[in-house]
């Protein structure tokens, strides 16, 4: 009888005020989401071509805006580095993995919103000797992708191998 009572009287209890009862009077923060994914942009006639910096290349097509630009940098104390930009609208703070896929091989490079002038396009950097590079070691065809900013097919080139090449032996 008396456990009867216990029970009885704590099952009119309410439980006590937690945390989350302060959840639903706070507002809520808008979500903030990805800007629209961007068309692959149409690569007919697109080509390499030596910039005006030294150890760099860019991908386009002749007479529009480039898509791509990679670059052998030197790293203060460390190995020479490939950096690879695809010169497409990326959101400020955005990280996402560039995939390089072609020639038997396929790279993840991480690549970061990185502000170039007054714009912030996409934008990583690893070591040359690193395999992730292999996709542009050969001479086939090369896509290169990148989360909401297209892809982008890279027509057969002997440059950006030549250029992997030239900065892995420095």
């Amino acid at each position: 009888m008396i456990l009867a009572l216990v029970l009885g009287g704590t099952a009119g209890c309410k439980p006590p005020p937690t945390d989350a009862d302060l959840d639903r009077e706070m507002p809520q923060d808008e979500p903030t989401f990805a800007s629209e994914p961007l068309p692959s942009p149409d690569t007919e006639g697109a080509i390499w071509a030596p910039s005006a910096e030294e150890n760099r290349i860019i991908y386009g097509v002749p007479g529009q805006p480039p898509l791509l630009a990679l670059a052998c940098i030197e790293r203060e104390g460390r190995s020479e580095a490939l950096r690879i930009t695809r010169l497409a609208p990326a959101d400020e703070g955005a990280s996402a993995l560039l995939a390089l896929i072609g020639n038997g091989a396929i790279g993840r490079i991480e690549v970061e919103a990185t502000e170039i002038g007054s714009r912030t396009v996409w934008q990583g950097e690893i070591d040359a000797a690193d395999t992730r590079w292999e996709p542009l070691n050969g001479p086939r065809q090369v896509t290169a992708t990148v989360p909401g900013a297209g892809m982008v097919t890279i027509n057969p080139s002997r440059l950006p191998e030549e250029l992997l090449s030239e900065c892995r032996a420095l």
